[in-house]
């Protein structure tokens, strides 16, 4: 394993990894005069590559949780508030400014360095990108903020100014990202973004912002939604034009897929504009196997199973009685991508030579993530498996939908995007015609607001989008530009057992599991009962929830699904798009004021 990656100890000259909250207080705490260290183009790259971010894996694989992609039993922010009070009082964490005032810091004083002007504008755009990146977070949580473009000193009138509009703030974004795509280098150091994951982030920016301006009338920029839609397209079909990249397949539909997601080298890969590059003898790891696998926090859930087609292009929901089939019937002639983020019937789980079982417990799905996970007990490989940050899938998903939503899309774009897509995973085309003449009703029911005639076709681009990026943490931040946040109301749902008894969790027709009363002793030793090939069966007790059971079921011992919550949950709109200032910022400037009912 041979990685390129670039490693930043600029800490030991500056003190810019503070990243200290009180942005607005003080002067950026250096130990180096700017004067002193602002002087070559080394200069330059030293101090930009300090700002590097790069999104990890564990990040990525952990933000569905607050989707209706996951079952949780973590404190997710999203859930605490449809589930509690919040206000501005509660909900005190996100208003962080450290990392502003350090990339500010470099642009107020980067032209003093002694470079050619390429060089200089080379890494301000990449310093304008992160600063866009920056905003653009703080934009999806806050939506109106105040846009500092310089860092000040702690007697500026500018600290304490109000909020700006979110029109202003996103022009600022799109301007710096303009920027970044007219002057960053093609050529980089591997693991750090070029000009092509610059283009790609500004098509996901563009993206959500004009979704997310359609479909929300309470910020009343609908008017403007259209300039962003045909921004994400162009700025993906650049990238698609380019040829620089493609989808990766070896022909292999039942492991291509995955293969991205469990890679210990992705620098090299056709598909990846940027990745984040792990190396556990480099002192980076990324080991996530013990969060995402089993009964860590997180589970997925059914309802994203439901999503993915059969093998033959038909839907699931289309089939009679779908909410009844068990888990081994669930699996059976779907979307091989499905076998390769969920744990399947048969799985083996290194170094194990029979197939895995999955375990059930209360308040998880009974479903286990295999997406990311590293199937090995080699501890090297596990913590040293790559994540990619932009993929090539996203931008032909960004193209499509653009399309579709200004109007535009025809069964071409289809053909180069989500058939490109269905293709690489062995699955059929998608006929615009066919998705139009008959929407979904299982996706339809989900987003009612959508309407006009390629209603059919949205759907299926929305499916594809989940499908492809399912558990990457990519959901939640659809659902809230598609104005589609009631949808968390719905509690996840685990796998369904028809009632108390014996049931096949691997595939092969032997039973593994029992599952009984909550009044039956679980024998101990060899008073258990065995299979056909010999095993002891795993007993569950199972019951209703408040039972001293094992697991719940909607339906207790006359079963049901299995119960991941019970507590009643309400999404309020449109406050819940948006959090409060913490009361603590406004405290200190009274001009901060709240918005959409919060206080």
């Amino acid at each position: 394993m041979n990685k390129k990656i670039i490693y930043i100890g600029l800490g030991l000259l500056l003190g810019l990894g503070a990243c200290n909250e009180e942005f607005l207080d003080r002067y950026p705490q250096t130990s180096v005069s700017p004067e002193e260290f602002f002087k070559s183009e080394e200069d330059l790259e030293l101090y930009v590559n300090g700002l590097l971010s790069l999104r990890s894996s564990y990040d990525a694989y952990h933000a569905d949780q607050s989707s209706d992609n996951m079952a949780t039993t973590g404190a997710v922010e999203v859930k605490t508030m449809m589930t509690g009070d919040p206000s501005s009082q509660t909900l005190t964490s996100g208003w962080s400014w450290g990392r502003l005032r350090d990339i500010n810091y470099f642009l107020d004083n980067y032209e003093r360095a002694d470079a050619s002007e390429e060089a200089r504008n080379h890494f301000a755009g990449l310093a304008r990108y992160y600063r866009a990146m920056f905003y653009f977070n703080m934009v999806k949580r806050y939506s109106d903020l105040p846009w500092y473009s310089s860092s000040l000193n702690p007697d500026d009138d500018q600290l304490y100014k109000a909020r700006d509009p979110r029109a202003t703030v996103i022009e600022n974004v799109v301007a710096d990202l303009q920027f970044a795509v007219e002057h960053v280098r093609e050529s980089v150091p591997s693991g750090t973004p070029d000009v092509w994951a610059v283009r790609a982030f500004l098509a996901r920016v563009a993206l959500y912002e004009g979704t997310y301006r359609k479909y929300h009338p309470e910020l009343a920029l609908e008017a403007s939604a259209t300039t962003f839609l045909q921004l994400a397209r162009d700025m993906a079909q650049q990238i698609m034009d380019n040829g620089n990249f493609s989808l990766y397949t070896t022909g292999r539909p039942e492991q291509d897929y995955a293969t991205l997601f469990s890679s210990l080298d992705l620098l090299g890969n056709q598909e990846v504009i940027l990745a984040n590059p792990y190396d556990v003898n480099k002192d980076r790891s990324g080991d996530i196997n013990y969060t995402v696998f089993g009964d860590y926090e997180q589970s997925p859930s059914r309802d994203l199973l439901w999503s993915y087609l059969m093998v033959d292009g038909s839907r699931f929901t289309d089939a009679e009685a779908y909410q009844n089939k068990t888990f081994v019937e669930e699996f059976q002639d779907r979307d091989p991508r499905l076998s390769q983020t969920f744990a399947y019937p048969g799985w083996l789980r290194s170094p194990n030579t029979t197939p895995y079982i999955q375990v059930l417990n209360k308040n998880f799905s009974g479903y286990h993530q295999l997406k990311g996970y590293a199937n090995t007990v080699d501890n090297i490989a596990v913590g040293s498996v790559d994540f990619p940050v932009y993929r090539y899938a996203e931008v032909l998903l960004t193209f499509a939908e653009a399309r579709a939503e200004l109007g535009e899309l025809v069964q071409s774009d289809l053909d180069i995007t989500i058939n490109a897509l269905r293709e690489r995973a062995g699955m059929p085309g998608m006929s615009m015609g066919v998705a139009n003449a008959n929407p979904d009703p299982f996706l339809a029911a989900k987003y009612p607001q959508l309407s006009g005639a390629n209603v059919g076709a949205l759907l299926e681009i929305r499916r594809e989008r989940r499908v492809e990026f399912a558990l990457e943490g990519f959901r939640y931040d659809d659902l809230m530009r598609w104005a589609a946040g009631d949808l968390l109301e719905n509690i996840p749902q685990g796998m369904y057992f028809p009632g108390l008894g014996k049931y096949d969790l691997t595939g092969d027709g032997v039973e593994d599991v029992i599952l009984v009363s909550k009044d039956q002793d679980i024998p101990t030793g060899d008073n258990k009962e065995k299979n056909e090939l010999g095993v002891f069966l795993i007993y569950y007790k199972a019951g209703e929830v408040g039972d001293n059971v094992d697991l719940y079921l909607t339906g207790g011992a006359a079963g049901g699904t299995m119960v991941t919550d019970t507590r009643e949950r309400v999404f309020e709109t449109p406050k819940y798009y948006y959090r409060p200032v913490p009361i603590q910022e406004t405290t200190l400037n009274p001009n901060l004021t709240q918005i959409f009912g919060w206080d």
